[in-house]
């Protein structure tokens, strides 16, 4: 009994275990030695970063830029601020001012870059984390960096974009534009898309990573969470950072480190100062200085690789990595192992074939309830709990809650069905089925996903279980315990990081990977013929977790309902009306959409929608304001040679953020100008703008410039038609409309155009 008892404390400080050492749990203070990084004077920045919003055309805006630049200037270094038009591919044209510094390295050889980027979301966030603190983290690694007076072998550049939240428009620039991008051998990007949680190293590579790994590994962080299973899933998903342009438009490749738990803070009002975890500003701190001193005596220029390695963290270990050529011959000697031991047990009849055959009903039971269960879990949560899709992160404020309860609940529900097959001295036949499955995963993987193959490593222990299992019917307890810790801290990470990273539609990752991880862990749990009971005692625990999410299923102060409302004004129709993307009504939207309201205008849903493709839900007959109208002057319209040129001057004679503008996807421009920046045609195009496939043309966004300039080519015969969206983001602060704040348990939905005054004005060329 006691042996058991001390096998399950093994198994409890295993999963702890492979948590606890992902991240620092303590900071350093303002004491600490001047040559190495202090997460409490990296805070001292960020209080000040961090007091308004800082978005591109936000007051604040400045001044934090000009905050940054004096601090670096007190460092010694010299800075300069790069500023031109731009348009990306994400459809955004603005002028960026990008802040630059330099220092000169020893040899005339490739240069590290520190990067991360100084602008926040529109219009509400604070932008704490997201990027706060990478601008903040670069600016104390730099100062403990030069206390030491050592001059690097390679030049350090440091680059703290603008514009990042736009459409990458701040590394655009410097990628295809300023001409130290040539000399940039490697980029070290500091992000975030929540408020703690440990930050996770993910590769940006146009080739191989194994030099990237390598050199990775060699600089040493004390605290790496990196694996390729997260770098081949980051591949996959449209969540681009700066680090992108440099490797599509410069192939240069790079680390990016960004933590992402707390994700209901991200690009909200809640990325404040004051809810950034510090021991995640200690844990960014902790990767930047290892890989600063490393990377800037490292020989940069051979970093290019054709192979790709498979690695991963875990506890005492740090980094484990090894080839993908690895992948194949590995998954070919577990299969020939697990054969060997299969028929050795049943010649030495440790191993009854009836046994295993009757094996296969619980692992492949508790597979399928558990999936059915964390799939359709969340959406019968939603249905009950309609607020949480007002969260259009996909991670509640009680997600934590709900990964606990659909975690036990699995483990319970594995329990319950093992225990049905439980018969004395029965174990080794239990744990041939999970060795199958897990062999068949493993093959997959190794054909579709050879980022994951590491889950081998989790298996061969599984052989090894398996081995003694066959060799011995009463095998040491312990033995067999500590034959698990590869996959509990390996593998446990996971269960939480899939939810919080991909929203709780991914509980179901939760509660498969639960059930694999138990299936391994059946050649401990075999022994014990109380599974039922566990089964009992977790079930009531998963419930316990459903009451306690139940009780921070509302909103409050601390756990604020986002919520939305624009003023949208139809100029040639005469028209307006309120409109927002909620599907909750409030006492705060309520007023202006009352209890009835009208379905959203169509033309609305055509124009505007978030980053998760949320249109708006409800709008409402609004009263006329008295708004200025854009002021349209066509300066040339000309034609010559069947193609007319046109040149447009447009002014919105009101403070606005941003304009829109939208034209049928069929319309040819031979050429095209944005305040005299010509705009390339894209490949295989005659046509400016080709290749579209909605109506949308580019969003400009305001900043010095006030006005806009087009300058266009088309032929002479199409009869064009503009469709301009001029908003502006004061509607709360604007006398013609006496919209009062928000109550301290909202905040400004995130990802959408919000509080947001819209004028709708078509331009037609006669």
């Amino acid at each position: 009994m006691l042996k058991k008892a001390t096998a399950l404390l093994l198994i409890i400080i295993a999963v702890y275990w492979s948590f606890y050492a992902l991240m620092p749990h303590s900071i350093s203070g303002l004491d600490t030695p001047d040559n190495q990084f202090s997460t409490d004077r990296a805070l001292v920045h960020l209080k000040e970063i961090s007091k308004q919003p800082h978005y591109v055309g936000a007051e604040n805006h400045e001044t934090v830029k000009n905050y940054i630049v004096y601090e670096l200037e007190k460092l010694g270094l010299e800075t300069q601020i790069q500023e031109d038009n731009t348009l990306t591919d994400w459809g955004t044209f603005v002028k960026p001012k990008n802040i630059l510094a330099r220092i000169k390295g020893s040899d005339n050889s490739k240069a590290l870059l520190l990067l991360s980027h100084y602008d926040s979301n529109p219009h509400s966030s604070l932008g704490a984390s997201d990027a706060g603190s990478g601008v903040v983290t670069i600016l104390e690694g730099i100062r403990a960096f030069l206390s030491e007076k050592r001059v690097p072998k390679n030049d350090i550049i440091i680059l703290i974009t603008d514009s990042e939240e736009l459409g990458l428009n701040g590394a655009s620039l410097f990628v295809n534009k300023h001409p130290w991008a040539k000399d940039v051998g490697l980029v070290l990007n500091f992000e975030a898309r929540g408020s703690g949680g440990p930050s996770y190293m993910l590769v940006e590579t146009n080739g191989g990573n194994q030099k990237l790994i390598e050199g990775f590994k060699e600089a040493n962080p004390d605290y790496p969470v990196a694996n390729s299973l997260a770098y081949s899933i980051y591949k996959m998903l449209p969540n681009d950072t700066d680090l992108t342009r440099f490797r599509e438009d410069g192939d240069i490749d790079g680390f990016n480190f960004a933590f992402i738990d707390d994700h209901f803070d991200y690009h909200t009002a809640l990325d404040t100062y004051e809810r950034l975890d510090r021991n995640t500003l200690e844990h960014q701190g902790s990767y930047l200085m290892p890989l600063l001193h490393y990377f800037s005596n490292a020989n940069l220029n051979n970093l290019k690789s054709d192979s790709d390695d498979i690695y991963f963290n875990v506890p005492l270990f740090k980094t484990v990595s090894y080839p993908f050529s690895w992948v194949l011959p590995m998954l070919i000697l577990a299969i020939l192992i697990f054969v060997a031991l299969v028929f050795y047990g049943i010649n030495k009849r440790t191993l009854d074939s009836k046994e295993m055959a009757k094996a296969f009903l619980p692992g492949i039971a508790a597979v399928v309830i558990n999936g059915l269960v964390g799939y359709f879990g969340w959406k019968l949560l939603c249905v009950v709990y309609p607020q949480y899709n007002e969260m259009l992160h996909g991670f509640t404020y009680n997600g934590h809650a709900y990964i606990w309860a659909f975690s036990l609940f699995s483990i319970a529900v594995c329990m319950w069905l093992y225990n049905k097959v439980y018969k004395p001295e029965n174990t080794a036949s239990l744990a041939v089925p999970p060795l199958f499955l897990w062999l068949v995963i493993c093959g997959i993987i190794a054909f579709k996903l050879k980022g994951a193959s590491f889950f081998i490593i989790p298996l061969y222990f599984g052989l090894i279980s398996l081995f003694v299992l066959v060799r011995q019917k009463h095998p040491n307890i312990i033995l067999m315990t500590l034959l698990l810790f590869p996959v509990l801290m390996i593998m446990s990470p996971f269960v939480k990081m899939f939810p919080v990273g991909l929203g709780l539609k991914m509980l179901v990752a939760s509660t498969l990977m639960v059930s694999l991880i138990f299936s391994l862990c059946i050649s401990v749990f075999g022994f014990s013929r109380y599974k039922d009971r566990w089964s009992y005692i977790l079930f009531a625990a998963s419930f316990v977790f459903l009451i306690l999410a139940h009780f921070k299923s509302d909103f409050t102060e601390d756990r604020p309902k986002p919520n939305s409302l624009v003023y949208v004004y139809d100029a040639d129709k005469d028209a307006a009306v309120w409109a927002t993307y909620d599907h909750v009504l409030d006492d705060w939207t309520k007023p202006y959409l009352t209890e009835n309201p009208d379905e959203a205008d169509t033309f609305l849903n055509e124009k505007f929608s978030s980053k998760y493709k949320t249109p708006f839900t409800y709008s409402k007959k609004a009263n006329i304001k008295p708004l200025k109208l854009p002021y349209l002057d066509k300066q040339k319209d000309t034609v010559i040679a069947g193609l007319r040129h046109v040149k447009l001057f447009i002014s919105p004679q009101r403070h606005i953020n941003r304009m829109e503008f939208f034209a049928d996807s069929t319309y040819t421009f031979l050429s095209f100008n944005l305040n005299g920046m010509k705009i390339e045609k894209p490949k295989n195009s005659i046509s400016v703008f080709g290749n579209r496939k909605s109506s949308k043309l580019f969003s400009y966004y305001v900043s010095d410039e006030k006005y806009l300039e087009m300058e266009f080519i088309i032929p002479a015969e199409q009869k064009t038609e503009f469709t301009l969206y001029s908003s502006s983001n004061d509607m709360l602060n604007n006398s013609l409309f006496y919209v009062p704040e928000r109550p301290a348990t909202m905040i400004p939905k995130p990802f959408v155009l919000n509080d947001a005054v819209i004028v709708k004005k078509v331009i037609t060329l006669e």
